[in-house]
């Protein structure tokens, strides 16, 4: 089962990501993303494997961005493919059976070519419209019509702007949980209270099964 709650490692330097992973990994974090670009190779390994000794201490799900490679070396627990250059398939074959793959889309398109790849899980983004972005933005009619062409038991999660007052109505579209970068990296004392939000709905549905 994927946690509801994916922290994506943020940072003005490499070493910043580390430390914030660190302060996510404490205040509480099941699932950390390491999100590193323009390093090398060598020093992605080596953050990664900084990385992984962080989230092993605290239990906590460790997934790499993009580079399945590293994520088998450092043994994480699975891949965030974000590029459309990283084939979900050629990864598949590459790590260990019990690593996971997760993918980024943005259309209906998108999430089905992912579905037939045999992706774990398929993060839709962005939520909302983001400065470092000029993709279409989804908001909860995107969600929501997407969701329900789909159609899969393969969970859908929502990134890109998500605020703590927009997880009820999010999780209303049938999203399945949330990735989330600046919002918490900005507080990480609201990663509790996203938790809480999304425990919240866990005890409701439990709650309506049972009636």
């Amino acid at each position: 089962m994927i946690p509801k709650l994916h922290y994506i490692s943020q940072g003005n330097s490499p070493k910043e990501h580390i430390e914030n992973i660190q302060k996510a990994c404490s205040a509480g974090a099941e699932l950390v993303e390491l999100r590193l670009q323009n390093v090398s190779e060598k020093k992605y390994l080596k953050l990664a494997t900084e990385a992984r000794e962080i989230t092993s201490y605290f239990q906590t799900r460790l997934l790499i961005n993009n580079d399945y490679k590293i994520a088998k070396q450092v043994k994480a627990d699975g891949v965030h493919i974000s590029k459309t250059t990283v084939c979900p398939i050629e990864a598949r074959k590459y790590l260990y059976t019990w690593q996971i793959i997760g993918a980024s889309a943005n259309t209906l398109k998108n999430c089905e070519l992912l579905l037939e790849k045999q992706v774990d899980y398929i993060s839709l983004s962005p939520f909302k419209a983001l400065e470092t972005s000029d993709i279409k933005v989804l908001g909860l009619n995107g969600l929501t019509a997407i969701i329900e062409a789909l159609k899969t038991e393969t969970p859908i999660l929502c990134a890109g702007g998500i605020a703590t007052k927009d997880i009820a109505s999010i999780l209303e579209t049938g999203v399945a949980g949330i990735r989330i970068s600046s919002g918490i990296t900005q507080d990480f004392d609201l990663m509790r209270t996203f938790n809480n939000l999304l425990s919240a709905s866990s005890t409701d549905e439990k709650r309506h099964t049972f009636e």
